[in-house]
C-alpha cells in the first residue's frame, strides 16, 4: 500500500510536570486505509510511549476513542486519514477537564447519566418463570433509535449550552431518558421528571443541533430533547386539568 506522511499535532499535558497543555508534533507514515486512531497508535508504539489516550474496540462500538480532530469531536476510529489534510491537530474532547494528554475526566457526564434513571422501571415485577415481557415491533420501533447511543460524549464536546453552563444535564443523558420514557415496558417517566423537565434539563437546550451533527450513530439527541419538551408540556397541562392522573 502507498504511504503518506502526515504531521500530527497532539496536545500533551502531564499534570505532575506541566503548568499548561502544549502541542507536540509527530511525523507519521500512514497507509491508505488508516484512521486517525491508527496514526495515534503508531505514535504510541513507535515514537513516544508516554502518550496517553483511550481506545478499545476500533469499531465505533465502545465510544472510548473520542477526540477533537481539527476542531471537531470525532471517534478517531471512524476518521480516515485520507480525508484529512497533511497536518492534523488532535486534542482531548472539549468541555471536559483534562486528566492527561488526550484523556478527559468524564465524571460529570456519568453523574448526569445516572441522574435520569437510565433503566427500566416496570409497572410490576415479573418472575422469570412467568415468561418474558412481550413487546411488538411497533413498540420497539418507537425508541430503538435512542438505544444506539454508545456514551462517547462527542455530543457534550459539541454542545454550546454545556460549554456555557455545565449544570445542563446534556444531550446523551436526556436522549437516554427519552428512550426509557418511550418504552412500553416502563412507567418511570414521573420518576425522571424532576431531572429531565427541570431548568437544567430539557428547557436549558437551545436546539442548536450540534449534538446530532456529531453523533456517530445518528441517535439524534437534539430531536429526542425536543420531543421530550412536547411531552412534558402536555403532561403539565394535563396535570392542571386532571391532577389525579397517574403519569
Amino acid at each position: 500500500m502507498n504511504e503518506r506522511h502526515v504531521d500530527l499535532e497532539i496536545l500533551r499535558y502531564d499534570p505532575e510536570t506541566d503548568e499548561e497543555p502544549a502541542f507536540q508534533t509527530y511525523r507519521v507514515p500512514c497507509q491508505e486505509d488508516w484512521v486517525v486512531l491508527d496514526a495515534v497508535n503508531y505514535v504510541k508504539d513507535v515514537l513516544d510511549r508516554t502518550l496517553s489516550y483511550r481506545w478499545s474496540c476500533h469499531m465505533a462500538v465502545c465510544g472510548s476513542c473520542g477526540m477533537m480532530i481539527n476542531g471537531e469531536p470525532m471517534l478517531s476510529c471512524k476518521a480516515f486519514v485520507r480525508d484529512m489534510p497533511d497536518r492534523i491537530r488532535i486534542e482531548p474532547l472539549a468541555n471536559f477537564p483534562i486528566e492527561r494528554d488526550l484523556v478527559v475526566v468524564t465524571d460529570d457526564f456519568m453523574d448526569k447519566l445516572a441522574s435520569v434513571k437510565p433503566y427500566l422501571i416496570p409497572r410490576e415485577e415479573k418472575a422469570i418463570e412467568d415468561g418474558a415481557h412481550v413487546q411488538t415491533p411497533a413498540q420497539l420501533k418507537k425508541f430503538k433509535q435512542y438505544t444506539l447511543c454508545i456514551n462517547c460524549t462527542l455530543c457534550y464536546a459539541a454542545c454550546p449550552q454545556y460549554a456555557h453552563d455545565q449544570n445542563f444535564t446534556g444531550p446523551a443523558a436526556l436522549a437516554l431518558a427519552h428512550r426509557y420514557n418511550l418504552d412500553s415496558q416502563d412507567v418511570g417517566r414521573g420518576a425522571r421528571e424532576d431531572v429531565v423537565a427541570s431548568n437544567a434539563g430539557i428547557w436549558e437546550c437551545s436546539f442548536v443541533g450540534a449534538c446530532s451533527d456529531v453523533c456517530p450513530h445518528e441517535v439524534d439527541p437534539a430531536g429526542a430533547i425536543q420531543q421530550t419538551k412536547i411531552a412534558s408540556t402536555v403532561d403539565y397541562f394535563m396535570g392542571l386539568l386532571t391532577p389525579e392522573r397517574d403519569r
